[in-house]
């Protein structure tokens, strides 16, 4: 087993070459396991690196607020607040645009104290966050004010590799969560671990939707359909090309494959375990396949469909992701916003939305992508957790 590392522009380069044991080299296609470690130098933010972003044209991105620190996940009330986690600092910002010019002008931290909170979201006038074990909920006042959160549930799974819980409400009126796994790639001992919850808004009668679910943080309703649909991480350590993330239609009872199987229910020949009783051949062709796939790595962590009016109507219904970007490929995925494009209510393609955090030679970046939510302009706004800063992306139309 050899392994190698080269720094280049004050990116680290390192391929690690994993062996397989006797028992996965007797399984079919089996190759040395190969990895990378591959981590481009961050630039400091500074407004004139927003020249480098290419958004399609008629778009304009400007900075909503920085200076944020982990600036992760975003929801925005009725009355225009908009809402912010931050996972390393443990709280919660509001942030208020009273003059309307798409630029914060007030900041305010209304809850605080909360290790690995990541996903809020708004529902019937209450604030809901969730941390990696427990979900909590308070009432909404007066523009950027709470009142005490109340903990509804605290015996969420084990953390593990993955704490990032994210939720919403669906359409029936019922509370999703989302719990990722404990690890890379293994068989979970907690049947609640890589899955998708669902719930009472007060937390109770909490039920497993779907399972199979390595890491699914951003997900949403399409709003003609109602179908849920979700972006699932793949594991790492597979190589550049795979596993590739997914875009699952999650339904209820649906598995989804991991940690056995990956892509189009293709068997995970560098798991050593089998699941209980079958083959993975078996178990996998009983999976839901994804509807497309991403780069691999490329980490999809939010998700929206955006219903607003400001853009153009071929964007409606449409679906926006964020990729925070890759650590596991060379060269780098991700550290962009997409599009998916949905026709008669099925995702037809991904494409570039914004572009340009990663420099043309993958050396450098100064953005990695998070959360994402539609301000009440209809202007689409998403977090950079590295640099601190939420971004406003708005149509502006093109001119002859």
């Amino acid at each position: 087993m050899k392994a190698r590392s080269l720094v280049i522009g004050g990116a680290l380069l390192l391929s690690i070459a994993l062996p397989v044991n006797a028992q996965q080299a007797q399984e079919p296609r089996v190759e040395q396991l190969e990895g990378y470690l591959v981590t481009p130098q961050q630039l400091q933010f500074d407004e004139s690196l927003l020249q480098q972003l290419q958004v399609p044209a008629g778009f304009r991105i400007n900075v909503f607020a920085k200076d944020l620190g982990n600036a992760r996940m975003l929801a925005v009330a009725p009355d225009g607040t908009i809402y912010l986690t931050r996972r390393e600092q443990g709280d919660v910002l509001a942030l208020l645009d009273s003059n309307q010019d798409g630029r914060a002008d007030e900041i305010r931290t209304v809850a605080s104290g909360y290790k690995y909170i990541n996903g809020i979201t708004i529902y019937q006038n209450r604030l809901y966050f969730v941390t990696d074990r427990q979900l909590y909920a308070a009432d909404l006042q007066s523009p950027g004010v709470i009142g005490e959160p109340q903990e509804l549930i605290n015996d969420l799974p084990d953390a593990g590799q993955h704490p990032n819980r994210t939720l919403a409400f669906g359409p029936d009126g019922l509370l999703y969560i989302t719990v990722g796994s404990t690890c890379n790639a293994c068989d979970e001992t907690n049947p609640e671990s890589a899955t998708l919850l669902r719930a009472q808004p007060d937390g109770s009668n909490r039920t497993i939707y779907a399972t199979g679910l390595r890491n699914t943080i951003g997900f949403g309703w399409h709003p003609e359909t109602g179908e849920l649909w979700g972006m699932d991480h793949g594991s790492d350590w597979r190589g550049n090309e795979q596993p590739p993330e997914e875009l699952n239609l999650i339904a209820e009872g649906g598995n989804y494959g991991w940690p056995f199987c990956y892509a189009d229910r293709r068997p995970d020949v560098y798991l050593p375990t089998n699941p209980t009783g079958t083959t993975k051949e078996e178990y996998c062709a009983n999976t839901q396949p994804p509807a497309l796939t991403y780069t691999a790595h490329s980490a999809p962590l939010g998700m929206i469909f955006y219903t607003a009016s400001q853009f153009p109507e071929e964007y409606r219904n449409d679906a926006f992701v964020t990729m925070r970007g890759s650590w596991n490929r060379n060269p780098p995925s991700g550290y962009k916003v997409v599009r998916v494009r949905y026709e008669n209510g099925k995702p037809v393609k991904f494409e570039d939305f914004i572009t340009g955090f990663l420099n043309e030679e993958q050396l450098t970046q100064f953005g990695r992508p998070v959360g994402i939510a539609i301000a009440p302009d209809g202007s689409l706004l998403f977090t950079d957790d590295t640099n601190g800063v939420i971004y406003r992306v708005s149509y502006v139309g093109t001119s002859n």
